[in-house]
């Protein structure tokens, strides 16, 4: 990496100045709320349009779809955290259009204006089809329990490639059930609560000597079927447990089936085959062989 770029980890107990995308999403609100008391400038990217509530804050309006737009967005910026894209299963074009190729552009943006790190959300979803009865750790082979996850996968590979062809310091979080609460069985084993979300976020935005890291965020459950210590070496512990919701959750008391898939649902060959393109000639779906 250059030396232009070094500045890039003399952030001390300020941020700097860091870029968030899909600001207007979920995650992404409660990032800026979480991140902007402690930068230099945040930077909210979105497609609609994003108001600035504190004086910290500047907003952009644009499609990451646009290269030139993005290298613009993320002029002096320290570090930039992606978490725009499609949140589900949908058409793979789709999703390659919209998780691949905006992931892409803000790589090759952060490369062409040497930022000092970037955080891609990639999701727990890469692994969904490991068995309940596995701690499954970021090194395991993926298996994607959907187009979405496929998506995910490609996005994780972008930002290897980035960080070994290009220098660009990378770090794949991929997050957990993001709810305010668990409020199904799945989400005891796989919450990610706000704010263990945010101390994740905020860690893999400064932990020091970073090439490319990979790390699932997710609090911490009792019931977790993954391997957490990646993300202690970014220097997150979470807090928050979803056991805490237990008997709040139907069905929370039903033993556990290890041999169930730990994606549950997104499992299903359902959930992806309506998002297949029909065939003009019979309308049905098109069925693997």
């Amino acid at each position: 990496m250059s030396e232009g770029a070094i500045r890039m980890w003399v952030m001390s107990s300020q941020l700097g100045t860091v870029v968030v995308t899909g600001a207007a999403g979920r995650i992404g609100s409660a990032v800026r709320q979480q991140l902007r008391g402690d930068v230099r400038e945040l930077v909210l990217v979105d497609r609609v349009a994003v108001h600035p509530l504190a004086p910290t804050e500047r907003a952009l309006q644009l499609d990451l779809a646009d290269l030139d737009a993005v290298v613009a967005a993320l002029a002096g910026a320290d570090a930039v955290v992606h978490l725009a894209g499609l949140p589900d299963e949908a058409p793979l074009a789709d999703l390659l259009d919209s998780n691949v190729l905006g992931a892409y552009h803000v790589l090759e943006a952060a490369r062409r204006q040497e930022v000092g790190r970037v955080v891609l959300a990639s999701s727990n979803r890469v692994t969904g089809f490991y068995r309940v009865g596995q701690v499954v750790a970021p090194d395991a082979p993926v298996r994607p329990d959907g187009f979405y996850g496929v998506s995910k996968v490609a996005v994780e590979a972008l930002g290897r490639l980035y960080a070994d062809k290009f220098g660009v310091s990378v770090v794949c979080l991929r997050i957990g059930s993001f709810e305010d609460e668990p409020a199904e069985t799945r989400y005891l084993a796989t919450w990610l609560s706000p704010r263990d979300g945010c101390g994740f976020i905020r860690a893999a935005i400064t932990a020091p000597d970073v090439h490319f890291a990979t790390a699932y965020a997710v609090s911490a459950n009792t019931r977790g079927f993954w391997d957490t210590t990646a993300g202690a070496r970014l220097g997150y512990l979470p807090v928050d447990n979803a056991e805490s919701f237990a008997d709040q959750v139907p069905g929370s008391d039903a033993p556990i089936d290890v041999a169930a898939f730990q994606g549950g649902a997104y499992t299903s060959a359902e959930y992806s085959l309506r998002h297949v393109a029909s065939s003009p000639a019979t309308g049905a779906y098109d069925q693997p062989s």
